[in-house]
């Protein structure tokens, strides 16, 4: 089987690594919408506490606004008259006066934003590719139709794949799959194309249906991009 990034694995393996990951993303995805819903249960809690506080605050307000009216004051004239200082306080067109006011302030140290940070990362929908990693579906995977040495009658061959249509041994040659034909990138340049046909089956590809398979790399030789991944230095 091939991906679309052209790295080809067996069939066995490559669908139960999608099997395994699916199944690991659920209990992920899982446990993160249980965390999510504990902070929008807290925030709920808070806004609704804050709202009960504000209510209460209101109505205290709202109880002594006769009592704060009737507050007299000398204005040194001998008469007295109404002290506008205490009727501030009752005026329900002011913004702190207003129900709601007090919740804005978050007193008791809630921070949806904060709380919502400290989640971790969702995670994604589909598993990754072992080698690209971009996202892969189970449906994406290519089936290969390969042409073996032992398949033409040759001995002692270990089996190697051939061009299925030069029926040339593939090694480090660059290597395309044309809707699962495997075939070498100049055989498919000189045959398959110029005219969208593929040589093998006689049918119209797009290109789309073709993929360029990713080299194979020998532990013995560097066949394809080789990056090292750790220096070791050696007394000389």
């Amino acid at each position: 089987m091939a991906t679309p990034s052209g790295h080809i694995y067996s069939r066995e393996a490559i669908v139960q690594y999608l099997l395994t990951k699916n199944r690991e993303l659920k209990e992920q995805k899982a446990e993160y919408d249980r965390q999510r819903l504990q902070v929008e249960n807290r925030r709920a809690e808070w806004e609704e506490k804050q709202q009960k506080k504000s209510q209460q605050n209101f109505r205290r307000k709202d109880q002594g606004a006769m009592s704060n009216a009737l507050v007299l004051k000398d204005d040194g004239s001998g008469q007295e008259t109404k002290d506008e200082n205490s009727l501030s306080h009752v005026s329900y067109w002011l913004a702190s006066s207003q129900p709601g006011a007090a919740a804005a302030g978050g007193d008791d140290g809630f921070d949806y934003e904060k709380e919502l940070m400290a989640l971790p990362s969702p995670p994604p929908d589909r598993p990754p590719s072992p080698m690209s990693g971009e996202p892969l579906k189970l449906k994406q995977l290519i089936p290969l139709y390969l042409v073996h040495e032992q398949d033409e009658g040759i001995k002692n061959d270990g089996g190697r794949v051939l061009c299925s249509v030069s029926h040339k041994r593939i090694t480090t040659q660059e290597t395309v799959a044309v809707k699962g034909q495997v075939m070498l990138k100049t055989v498919f340049n000189e045959l398959a194309k110029p005219t969208m046909t593929c040589p093998v089956t006689g049918k119209k590809f797009k290109g789309k249906d073709v993929i360029t398979l990713m080299k194979g790399k020998s532990g013995f030789a560097a066949s394809g991009n080789v990056e090292a991944k750790k220096y070791n230095p050696t007394l000389t």
